[in-house]
């Protein structure tokens, strides 16, 4: 029988994750090609042999997204396979329609087929947007764990940009396993605030190996999901991050509503900064969807190290790349610090851009006076150094979760911005969690006493 030919569209994440589990060592499917878009410099790599298994001796290539019609065509593909996220229900249909038309199927592959069993309990911390307060999340997780005397150990969403061979099983234990991985602006953003906090955080390509490593050395498995992704690991616990800055987002994106459905717990996040409207829809969706779910009310308040640079100054403000281009937030947490410390003006970084700084305004140009984040590579680390070195101002807001000065050198006074989750009344994720392996103990069976014989 001839084997269907699958063509994978994604983002060097969720694809390589669905490969791995449902189509690796299959021979009734040939995987022919995947498709890349949202990263930059994806394309033109291949999928390596020594992870694509036995059938792909040669790899499997990776194409632009751009080029999917000609593809679908050019190589007879069947079946077409969807495997990125945090895009809106309209973005995912016309893809659909465009696949239909080359005479292709279009599929969405099934939540818990690919989401691995683990020895240990897991606890996963999803969200409906990038953007919405996952990390801040995942971090309160694993200090209320500690606190309970168990060893957490995280596992992050994939954000394989270099030699996928060298990155089947990353572990993150210590800043300088940040270079000795030559992690992207983008890993350093989710791995180094867990670092400096003492905890260790696994991330990688094959998420059966990850897993097995980690397990040996955790009590709990926290999964930290990215890109509203769902969760590759079968979760005991699953926790989900709603955003009322951006109210009916949780019914309208792909996969945020599938995560809202399976919470078992929604933390209302921002309420001490968005607007009474987009609580209550937010609200009244968690009431529609799912209202057996636990909702938990939180902030995440804003600190600045050196407020004082801040206030009546023209600021450059630098935010978490991810949140302002796909996740197509308006403004994040600097533009919050310079309203709150009273800054006299936000520069507009556009007419200094450079080189793929520019390019990215050019894909995303609803980011407007905001600098994203992006460092992909050491080109675009670059690029990114030499715009904020350009840009006319007084001072550089820092509102990424990392230190960018460390990686990169810049010429004007800097100010970071921080933000941790902060719990509103009750309940709270202490109480849940409590509760939740309250109830793990008593699954436990009761063990039969040992009698012994007595001899007469």
């Amino acid at each position: 029988m001839a084997r269907k030919r699958i063509l994978i569209m994604g983002a060097a994440g969720r694809d390589f994750h669905n490969f791995n589990l449902i189509f690796r060592n299959k021979r009734e499917y040939e995987v022919v090609c995947f498709t890349a878009t949202q990263i930059p410099d994806i394309a033109g790599r291949k999928y390596p042999a020594k992870l694509a298994g036995k059938l792909y001796p040669r790899g499997i290539p990776i194409y632009p997204e751009s080029e999917l019609a000609a593809l679908i065509a050019g190589k007879k593909i069947d079946e077409v396979v969807f495997s990125y996220s945090d895009v809106n229900y309209n973005y995912v249909m016309s893809k659909a329609s465009l696949v239909n038309a080359c005479g292709a199927h279009f599929k969405l592959v099934g939540g818990f087929p690919t989401m691995i069993k683990s020895s240990k309990p897991v606890i996963a911390v999803c969200a409906v947007r990038t953007g919405s307060g996952k990390s801040q999340t995942t971090r309160k997780v694993c200090e209320i764990l500690k606190g309970m005397g168990l060893k957490a150990v995280v596992i992050r969403h994939p954000m394989p940009y270099g030699d996928l061979t060298k990155q089947i099983c990353e572990r993150f234990g210590s800043i300088k396993d940040l270079d000795k991985y030559k992690c992207t602006i983008e890993e350093r953003e989710e791995y180094e605030p867990h670092i400096v906090r003492g905890q260790v955080i696994y991330a990688g390509v094959d998420y059966e190996v990850i897993l097995r490593n980690a397990e040996k050395e955790a009590d709990v498995i926290v999964w930290d999901g990215g890109n509203n992704d769902l969760s590759f690991y079968m979760p005991d616990l699953y926790i989900t991050v709603a955003d009322p800055h951006r109210p009916g987002h949780e019914r309208s994106y792909y996969p945020g509503e599938t995560n809202m459905l399976l919470a078992d717990v929604i933390i209302m996040n921002k309420i001490d900064t968005a607007p009474i409207e987009g609580i209550e829809e937010v609200r009244n969706s968690i009431r529609k969807l799912n209202p057996k779910a636990i909702v938990i009310d939180a902030a995440s308040p804003i600190s600045a190290d050196k407020p004082e640079l801040i206030k009546d100054k023209r600021v450059l403000v630098v935010e978490d790349g991810p949140t302002l281009t796909h996740g197509e937030m308006a403004y994040g947490a600097g533009v919050v610090a310079a309203q709150k410390y009273s800054a006299k003006e936000l520069v507009d970084p556009r007419p200094y851009t450079v080189a793929s700084i520019t390019a990215t305004f050019e894909k995303y140009p609803a980011i407007g006076t905001l600098l994203p984040a992006m460092g992909y590579g050491d080109k675009q680390v670059k690029d990114l150094e030499t715009t904020i070195n350009r840009t006319e101002c007084d001072t550089v807001i820092i509102a990424t979760p990392i230190d960018l000065t460390r990686i990169i050198k810049i010429n004007k006074p800097t100010v970071r911005v921080e933000y941790d989750l902060q719990e509103i009344g009750i309940p709270n994720l202490s109480d849940v969690l409590a509760e939740f392996f309250a109830s793990k103990d008593e699954e436990k069976p009761t063990p039969k006493k040992k009698t012994r014989k007595v001899k007469k």
